[in-house]
């Protein structure tokens, strides 16, 4: 098993729970200074693959090197190597952030100078400075997801597992998580993020793992993944339905297949190649007709339109939001 650039490299991963498998085959590589996404719903087996990577879990099948590591044989010195950040924020809210960070740095057995200035080291990297004596009660989500990120650099891990780290974030919180994990991959640290938020993996991975019932079932960048559902699309949602065939019509005189009619939506819409000159021709052909439109243009996949299409449903947090 060649690492070959890859700080993460996992075959074949089997887990099972109560006679069902929770990881069925899992399989996935992640390339050394990156953010690689993990994508699946509620018990697709993200976190159980999460946890067997991270040695928290013993395998009943596959093999997996973590910073070139065997995760089963070498377990000791792979949990010396990564970092792991779970979906809830492990942080003492009675202490300071300093004092919390000055504590697991003791935990890690740094000694107390040591700890001291490590501590200091991350408050000024995870931008929490100005809040470093105050207790971590009194903080806002993101920041106390910001001192459990650095909490769990305390040794400056080769690779840090963030599941889920995001849940229940308002979306400021949530752009402060992002940005530190930025930071993070810009000083090198290779990062497996796990999430259900599509937005959360479009702007952080350049390259995702699609999860479903504990098999890899797909993995590709972001655009990869929406050009397999497709190119950019041209939507027109008619004013009035008797002017649907027109529209139809008018959509695929530039579409590259056959346009879809969604007549509840009273909407068509279709693939394109040249999104500008598509656009600018269906908008012509309709005002010259004199058809009145609620609203008209392009339109991207998204991760969305992918998980739909790979699984047949969508992810809960997809879900909650429709």
């Amino acid at each position: 098993m060649s690492d070959d650039g890859y700080a993460v490299h996992a075959e074949g991963l089997r887990k099972v729970y109560g006679g069902k498998p929770a990881l069925d085959g899992f399989g996935m590589r992640i390339r050394r200074g990156t953010v690689h996404g993990l994508l699946g719903p509620n018990g697709a087996g993200k976190t159980t693959a999460v946890r067997a990577l991270a040695t928290l879990l013993t395998l009943d099948g596959g093999r997996a090197r973590v910073a070139g590591l065997d995760v089963q044989r070498q377990a000791r010195k792979v949990r010396e190597r990564i970092g792991l950040t779970g979906q809830y924020a492990a942080v003492d809210e009675v202490l300071t952030g300093r004092q919390n960070l000055e504590m697991f740095g003791r935990l890690f057995h740094l000694g107390g100078r040591r700890a001291k200035v490590r501590a200091g080291e991350l408050l000024e990297r995870f931008d929490l400075v100005e809040a470093a004596d105050k207790g971590a009660g009194s903080y806002s989500g993101g920041m106390r997801r910001r001192l459990d990120l650095a909490a769990s650099m305390i040794l400056a891990p080769d690779v840090l597992f963030l599941d889920e780290p995001t849940t229940g974030l308002d979306p400021r919180g949530r752009g402060e998580v992002w940005e530190a994990v930025r930071n993070l991959v810009a000083g090198g640290t290779t990062v497996l993020l796990t999430t259900q938020y599509l937005e959360e993996a479009d702007r952080l991975a350049s390259r995702i793992t699609v999860i479903d019932q504990g098999r890899a079932i797909a993995e590709d960048t972001p655009d990869g993944l929406k050009n397999r559902v497709g190119g950019d699309r041209i939507e027109v949602v008619a004013e009035q339905s008797a002017d649907l065939p027109a529209v139809l019509k008018a959509v695929a005189a530039v579409a590259d297949v056959a346009p879809e009619c969604v007549e509840a939506e009273r909407r068509v819409h279709g693939q394109v190649a040249d999104r500008v000159a598509a656009l600018t021709e269906v908008a012509a052909a309709l005002q010259d007709q004199g058809i009145a439109v609620e609203d008209i243009g392009l339109r991207r996949p998204s991760l969305d339109d992918v998980f739909m299409r790979l699984t047949g449903h969508r992810t809960e947090k997809a879900e909650v939001a429709a």
